[in-house]
């Protein structure tokens, strides 16, 4: 147990092995709710749940039911939208979000897009869906010269479109490196921070290599390990552009640290991103998967430094609608609504 700050309290719960892979997390979350039940038990006094992801909504149902608490639930990803998109989840994931949906006291969606998706692919009550974006630390993401970045990125000069994220099909790094391709400047690259993830993202991380070298890409392609957080803003700082050519997002928090550090973002037109990117002001949304189509766009920004300019500054200046203090006192607003209401049945 770590107490961190005043209110702000780290248990840990002892749940699997700790090398455990990601996709056997599912048959230890009883052992972890029974953990969780065990120290909410033995310290009481809390007013309700709130579960983060698929997998901890499983948790949150099962202690909404044996302590009388009521269940906030985040989802961040949804299954069904996975599906849409051609990243098919397990169908007990879908029936497990479709069960949590029915019983949550509330449920807090990162966008208006994600609000829609629940309602029309789980039927969500609408009245039990709050919008709470995620917010921007401002203190790290801010702009800065160009210059001074790609001195601390080792990057040196010509046009740099960046792609940051986990490296797997979902996120279509390979749509960026097709878009570097039809581009057709010999002086551009495309710099990819992250590593891979998931079952299938070495699998991934080869391709997009082998990729490269079919298009003649080698050396313009350049593969970044994963980060420090606060130092991604050096990397959106050195970038001409960012690329997010992902198939969702229930939100995109790549596109709004981006925007804070006032580079133009070219992102697909799915999910959060619709929200965050203001197409033709702070950038550019995509419809479809067609390189030709992201590297249209790049090239619009690219040969237009007044406009790249201008997408900077509103980029910027509207990346002030999140903030972090904003997100924490909606938040704590909605929590302290739900824990005098009655508990939802479930469905």
């Amino acid at each position: 147990m770590v107490d961190v700050e005043p209110g702000f309290r780290v248990v840990h719960i002892d749940a699997g092995p700790h090398d455990l892979p990601k996709e056997d997390l599912p048959g230890v979350v009883d052992e972890f709710t029974d953990g969780v039940a065990s120290y909410l038990t033995a310290h009481p006094g809390h007013d309700g749940v709130l579960a983060n992801y698929w997998l901890s909504g499983v948790s949150g149902h099962r202690l909404k039911h044996e302590l009388g608490l009521p269940l906030l639930t985040i989802f961040h990803t949804l299954a069904q939208v996975k599906a849409e998109t051609g990243d098919p989840e397990p169908r007990r994931r879908i029936e497990a979000e479709m069960a949590v949906v029915g019983c949550s006291d509330l449920m807090l969606a990162n966008s208006p897009e994600e609000r829609r998706q629940l309602v029309d692919l789980y039927g969500a009550d609408p009245t039990r869906i709050e919008v709470v974006p995620p917010g921007v630390d401002h203190a790290f993401f801010t702009p800065g010269s160009q210059s001074v970045a790609r001195r601390a990125t080792g990057l040196g000069d010509g046009p740099v479109m960046l792609f940051a994220g986990r490296i797997q099909p979902l996120k279509g790094v390979d749509v960026a490196v097709g878009a570097l391709d039809m581009l057709g400047r010999s002086d551009a690259r495309l710099v990819v921070v992250g590593g891979a993830s998931g079952a299938k993202g070495e699998a991934e991380e080869r391709r997009l290599h082998e990729l490269a070298d079919m298009h003649g890409l080698v050396g313009r392609v350049q593969f970044v390990p994963p980060q420090p957080h606060h130092c991604l803003a050096y990397w959106y700082r050195a970038a001409d552009v960012v690329v997010m050519p992902s198939r969702s997002e229930s939100f995109g928090l790549v596109a709004l640290e981006a925007a804070a550090c006032g580079v133009p973002v070219v992102a697909a037109d799915v999910g959060g991103l619709r929200t965050l990117v203001d197409h033709g002001r702070t950038g550019y949304l995509v419809e479809g998967r067609d390189p030709a189509d992201y590297a249209a766009w790049v090239a619009s920004i690219l040969n237009d430094p007044a406009l790249a300019a201008s997408m900077a500054s509103a980029a910027a200046e509207r990346s002030w609608s999140y903030t972090w203090s904003a997100t924490a006192a909606r938040l704590r607003r909605i929590c302290d609504d739900v824990s005098s209401r009655s508990l939802v049945d479930c469905a």
